[in-house]
């Protein structure tokens, strides 16, 4: 199709895309059951192409994650789908037919204008559980995918309108907490229905020949600039790694080994180095792989328009025989929330000394992933609470790194403590600042979190799927590593219980009276340490964020407990000391 489109309409019809998206985005959010959803919003919802799935727009407010994914996803429906009709809508949420984990739900509508199919709607909505061997579904020590739950190829849920009863009676029944689920399904559905209406009104609007001639324009220019980002960075081929603590199953570390070329305007990732596939579910599908090198130069280059034409210059070797491209029955529970963030931080890592301009040390790098679930003896029904939790995120070149940030992969936040603990018989006993976390350097890294949450009543088992207890977040530029994340359980009469797999494990019986206390790493630092300005360290004592011990140790300044110059010239001499020592 050949067609000019002015500056204007096109930026009308490109706001109006997504605007359809974000509508769908506040349905959803509005009407789902489960907090995880209506507060934290764990969820996304896309416009997609009609024959090959591509991105044409998403939500200011949805998941990053999810920018990659769904695209594929939607592929996979359209290859499988048939004697497809207005108000049919499919439901999904296997893997590996471009998705994440089990507990991120797919639904596909078909877009119908004028009785021709235009695009697919699709959103993404993360449900509390999905049965399989532990509430919530992070099953830390799960060996294939059957045990973390019920997997769904693309099924047809809704036949021109009407929801199929046969198959919800299905899914429902795999699920453990079926009644308060069914209020989300309908959420995620109502979404959508919600989208058919405002996209029919834009093409109403301004036609479809003019909105599908903006969609391909404006993939041409996302690709347009995007290129000219890449071509900001020096050609050459470089060479990065992070590593995650383990697979949950062997207590080993999963290396990513990142090599990026740089030819003019093009990017070229390859990570088949990496370790090989695990026995744990820290294996990652294709999809997710792929999402997470987006994500990272999204945040690399945020004022990139996002569609499918965002990700044209960028070419990702598939790593095959490695642990990022997991093949059925691999587990992947922890792909979406945990290998992706460590997928950024080695793009990070690995640009920070090629770009430093624009770029900053690794953020915590960790969803936090806790989930509880049991029986409410005073509500005399079943539970499963979805915890994720911020932390710190890396220092950069202009500042320090913001505290209790969401996680790499996400635009969602903490579910209110009071929401919690009016749907669950828990109680938080602390959230604070976790002070001394934030990785030291010219620009420190910003603090993760301290919580400590209590069980109320009843009886539960909870489940941890958490990484950087090994390691925390990497510095760069001569930064030191952020703190690693911690996590206690502590039950009446035994000894507190570390996790053997530092932030992994699964199946812990729990009573009242018992606590879980966990706390999220810090950011990491940015430069080196000791060219960081005195008068900052003495601050950052002033307000409680270190000790004068610590700075001492990590910065070379002697201070009082108050945060005051004790002798500016024993400063001067340790830091002489420090810098010949590191020299």
């Amino acid at each position: 199709m050949s067609m000019h489109i002015d500056p204007v309409t096109l930026a009308v019809v490109q706001n109006g895309l997504i605007q359809v998206c974000n509508e769908m985005d506040m349905a959803f959010q509005r009407a789902a059951f489960s907090p995880v959803i209506s507060e934290a919003f764990d969820r996304s919802d896309g416009i997609y192409h009609r024959d090959n799935g591509e991105l044409i727009a998403q939500g200011d407010l949805g998941l990053p994650i999810f920018m990659g994914t769904m695209q594929y996803g939607t592929r996979a429906v359209i290859e499988r789908a048939k004697d497809v009709r207005p108000g049919d809508m499919y439901i999904a949420n296997d893997p590996y037919l471009g998705g994440t984990h089990l507990m991120d739900v797919r639904f596909y509508r078909p877009f119908f204008y004028r009785g021709e199919l235009f695009c697919w709607l699709a959103n993404t909505g993360h449900w509390r559980d999905t049965g399989g061997a532990v509430p919530g579904g992070f099953s830390a020590q799960a060996t294939d995918v059957e045990m973390e739950g019920l997997r769904l190829p693309p099924v047809k849920l809704v036949k021109e309108g009407k929801m199929d009863e046969e198959i919800l009676a299905i899914v429902l029944s795999n699920i453990r907490t079926a009644d308060q689920t069914i209020g989300d399904i309908k959420a995620q559905a109502a979404a959508l229905s919600i989208g058919d209406k405002r996209l029919t009104a834009l093409m109403d609007r301004y036609g479809r020949d003019t909105v599908e001639a903006s969609i391909i324009e404006l993939k041409r220019r996302a690709a347009q600039q995007m290129r000219a980002k890449i071509a900001q960075i020096p050609d050459g081929t470089y060479h990065g790694e992070a590593f995650l603590d383990s697979d949950g199953v062997v207590n080993e570390p999963l290396r990513i080994s990142l090599e990026l070329k740089i030819a003019g305007s093009e990017m070229h990732v390859d990570m088949s180095k990496s370790s090989p596939p695990c026995m744990g579910p820290m294996n990652c599908v294709i999809a997710t792989t792929r999402s997470a090198v987006y994500i990272a130069m999204k945040h690399i280059f945020p004022d990139v328009p996002l569609n499918a034409g965002t990700f044209e210059p960028i070419h990702i070797t598939d790593p095959e025989g490695t642990f990022l491209y997991a093949k059925y029955p691999r587990p992947v529970s922890g792909c979406a929330a945990e290998v992706s963030q460590r997928i950024c931080e080695a793009m990070f890592a690995t640009l920070a000394n090629v770009i430093p301009d624009k770029l900053f040390a690794a953020p915590a790098g960790t969803s936090g992933n806790f989930a509880l679930g049991g029986h409410d003896p005073v509500r005399n029904r079943n539970y499963v609470m979805y915890i994720f939790s911020g932390g710190g995120y890396g220092g950069w070149y202009a500042g320090d790194g913001i505290s209790n940030g969401c996680s790499t992969i996400g635009i969602s936040k903490t579910q209110p403590l009071e929401v919690m603990e009016q749907f669950y018989p828990i109680l938080f006993e602390e959230y604070s600042l976790r002070e001394g976390s934030g990785g030291a350097g010219k620009n420190r890294g910003g603090f993760g979190v301290n919580y400590r949450v209590r069980i109320r009543r009843g009886t539960a088992i909870a489940s941890f799927v958490m990484d950087h207890g090994r390691v925390g977040p990497q510095g760069v530029q001569g930064g030191a590593d952020g703190g690693p994340n911690t996590v206690i359980v502590r039950r009446q009469g035994q000894p507190d219980y570390f996790l053997p797999h530092f932030s992994k494990d699964q199946g812990l019986h729990m009573a009242e009276g018992d606590m879980v206390l966990v706390g999220t790493p810090g950011g990491g630092g940015f430069g080196d340490a000791l060219e960081r300005a005195p008068e900052q360290v003495r601050r950052d004592v002033a307000l409680g964020y270190y000790t004068a011990e610590q700075v001492s140790k990590m910065y070379g300044v002697v201070v009082d407990a108050a945060g005051k110059a004790v002798d500016p010239e024993a400063t001067s001499a340790l830091r002489k000391r420090m810098g010949a020592a590191t020299a």
